[in-house]
């Protein structure tokens, strides 16, 4: 692929979802979850068993600095210490701990939100860029207006099981359309209207075991560009990956830079979550042989936030 103006401007055009649920939208694709699905999602609850799916936040993160995403940087204000040399001024033997911690909203696992990425100074809905996302933040679809929508069915599709070579997908690997249907099929579950989508390429699993590298920004498995009718007509409502930038890296167009997020979050209105961690939850999936669960990933409503960190909780 070498024109990507051209074939995003045609994406763009072919699954936008502009005006499909009026001027004033702000939820996206998350309009897809009906209190049904909602209902339906949590009859999958049948053992109880919970996974995280949030990476750690702490300073030992894949994190470099590009676009000034560091690492959290957590630091106590008081301590233990503190309290035993009796310095806090509390009364009759009080003591406590506080803490503090500063960190780029889209440094670990997290959810892009609408207002994330732009297409020709277009946000979500064609609104326009400049006065959706000012100094003052995302006026229109911050983060925490969906502060109490992103629950439901959750589905994983281990593409890296069932694709890969021992459990994992190689760096630059594209996930097409029949990657994705072959990998359902295998698992025996239909994606269906509504659904959060997880992707498990297992380059997580890799990062661990041989070092971050290049994680963060560098060559990746993910989602192929020509995904993106997939991503339309099976009106799923979120999709998330455990790597740094949801589709391949590098890119399938020369000189481009993620051409899948321009069509998928301002065109769309589709939610992207990337670096979560699968790799409990899929052990625990290939040996029960149920990829689907009750999926309860809420944002932190930030005010204004164009994303925020998550702590996702699959219950099977």
């Amino acid at each position: 692929m070498t024109d990507a103006e051209e074939a995003i401007a045609q994406a763009a055009a072919a699954y936008s979802n502009w005006g499909r649920w009026g001027a004033d939208d702000v939820l996206g694709t998350l309009n897809f979850v009906s209190d049904a699905k909602r209902v339906q999602s949590a009859t999958l609850v049948r053992r109880g068993a919970c996974f995280s799916l949030a990476q750690r936040f702490d300073t030992d993160g894949p994190q470099k600095g590009w676009r000034r995403r560091t690492n959290p940087v957590h630091t106590m204000t008081d301590t233990g210490a503190d309290a035993a040399l009796g310095t806090q001024g509390f009364p009759h033997g009080f003591g406590g701990a506080d803490d503090v911690i500063a960190m780029p909203l889209q440094c670990s696992t997290q959810w892009d939100g609408l207002g994330h990425i732009f297409d020709h100074g277009k946000a979500w809905n064609g609104r326009p860029a400049e006065r959706t996302v000012t100094s003052d933040g995302d006026l229109v679809t911050g983060i925490e207006t969906i502060a109490d929508r992103m629950v439901g069915r959750g589905v994983l599709l281990d593409v890296g099981r069932v694709i890969g070579t021992d459990g994992e997908l190689p760096d630059g690997f594209a996930i097409t359309e029949e990657h994705l249907t072959a990998t359902a099929t295998a698992h025996d579950v239909e994606i269906s209207t509504g659904d959060i989508v997880c992707v498990r390429t297992g380059q997580l699993a890799r990062a661990r075991r041989d070092g971050w590298g290049d994680y963060a920004g560098g060559p990746a498995p993910g989602l192929s560009f020509t995904t993106a009718g997939w991503l339309h007509r099976t009106e799923i409502a979120a999709i998330a990956t455990d790597t740094w930038g949801f589709e391949v890296r590098p890119n399938e167009f020369d000189g481009a830079f993620q051409p899948l997020h321009q069509v998928a979050i301002p065109n769309m209105g589709l939610f992207i979550g990337e670096m979560w961690d699968f790799e409990a939850l899929a052990a625990d999936c290939a040996t029960d042989g149920a990829y689907e669960f009750f999926l309860a990933a809420p944002p932190l409503p930030i005010t204004g936030a164009v994303g925020s960190p998550v702590n996702p909780i699959a219950i099977k």
